[in-house]
């Protein structure tokens, strides 16, 4: 219990305690804040830490899992020890008060594309008459590398992207704004410790890397991507915003949370077998667009975990570095409302999404607002939440 008022079922309580970057005010520096219910805990001006006024959560995560347990436990202290009240509320800050910044200085950033549902929807719109997974599909986590410099916090302005499109009926392609602008709700992972250049990291020691985990929307031009990702995959179709939640939970928070991952009818090979390390995650996420509920994804039943990912990913030797952020790919179920991104809710057009207002959309609009948030089981009964990232599409 806490001597803190936390309102009923906060997605903030002591199961959770997720890290952010705030500022308080125009001339505030940026500095470590901890969101317990309605309110942000200074970090920085509680402990005294150089390592919490950095402005960027790097040089705390790359101090390792000693480092976060100890932490986390000093907080559960302050917060339900009494003794602990009167230093403490002078450190708390109304959330609603406060300017939240993008969490991690980004290093590197991965997107795989892990979930069954989502690759085979997506298969049987562009391949039909052909498997909806291709080959490879269920022998490795698929991914691809991002640009780290345009992933930005939750609700900066999402510029719709300009490039190459040609439909199939050009002649020869075009240039312009993309008309076929797109969302895809994915799950992303934080890493904190580095590995060295030449060295793997097993799916054992995915706990002893990864220091959270946050949302991700990783918008998606898909008229653009259609048009360049032959044969060497997406490049300014994905390149131009990857929005990111202000909160990351710890990955202490979710161990109730963890779920094996679907049953598997291809074997794997050794360095991705995960049978005695499940690390599949109950998380629910919801999607609204302009307000209105249009998607529940459910993430527990993504084919490749994110442990499995971590080791694809350095099974090279391909060396991490604190910051890193690898994401899960777009988070989608069997059922049409279950459906991440609006190519598959609109089934690429061909059936448009009515909106509560009376209108449709296939693919974005400006002046659009698209919000995803999730929440996932905790230890005492309630729900841990990740907040939101959300980002309005502005024309250009």
């Amino acid at each position: 219990m806490t001597w803190l008022d936390l309102p009923a079922d906060t997605g903030f309580g002591l199961t959770n305690l997720p890290y952010g970057i705030f500022s308080s005010g125009a001339a505030d520096l940026p500095r470590t804040g901890v969101a317990i219910g309605d309110h942000v805990l200074d970090l920085a001006a509680l402990t005294g830490d150089p390592v919490h006024a950095t402005g960027s959560l790097n040089a705390f995560m790359a101090q390792g899992p000693e480092s976060w347990a100890a932490l986390r436990a000093q907080l559960t202290a302050w917060l339900t020890d009494p003794a602990h009240q009167e230093r403490v509320t002078g450190h708390l800050l109304p959330r609603a008060g406060v300017t939240m910044r993008l969490p991690i200085e980004v290093a590197d950033y991965v997107d795989f594309y892990s979930s069954q549902d989502h690759a085979e929807n997506l298969g049987r719109m562009f391949r039909p008459g052909s498997p909806a997974l291709t080959p490879n599909w269920k022998h490795l986590p698929i991914g691809y590398h991002g640009r780290a410099g345009t992933v930005q916090v939750s609700g900066t302005p999402v510029t719709r992207p300009h490039g190459q499109r040609k439909a199939p009926d050009d002649v020869a392609p075009t240039f312009g704004p993309s008309r076929r602008l797109d969302i895809e709700a994915e799950v992303g992972f934080v890493v904190g410790v580095p590995s060295a250049l030449g060295t793997a990291v097993t799916v054992r020691d995915f706990p002893s890397y990864v220091f959270g985990v946050c949302l991700v929307n990783d918008w998606s031009a898909r008229d653009l991507q259609a048009w360049e990702y032959v044969p060497l995959g997406p490049f300014l179709g994905k390149s131009f915003l990857t929005s990111v939640s202000p909160w990351v939970v710890p990955l202490a928070a979710l161990a109730t949370a963890r779920v094996a991952a679907p049953a598997r009818d291809v074997a794997l090979l050794p360095y991705l077998e995960d049978a005695g390390e499940p690390w599949g995650l109950d998380l629910s996420l919801e999607v609204r667009l302009n307000g209105a509920v249009v998607s529940r994804p459910p993430f527990g039943r993504m084919y490749w975990t994110a442990a499995q990912q971590l080791a694809h990913m350095t099974v090279n030797g391909a060396s991490l570095r604190t910051g890193d952020l690898f994401a899960s790919g777009t988070v989608s179920g069997p059922e049409p409302d279950q459906r991440g991104s609006l190519i598959e809710l609109s089934w690429n057009g061909a059936e448009p999404l009515k909106l509560p207002d009376g209108s449709t959309r296939s693919f974005l609009e400006n002046g659009d607002q698209v919000t995803i948030t999730a929440f996932a089981p905790a230890a005492d009964g309630t729900r841990i939440s990740f907040g939101e990232v959300t980002g309005r599409v502005v024309g250009k």
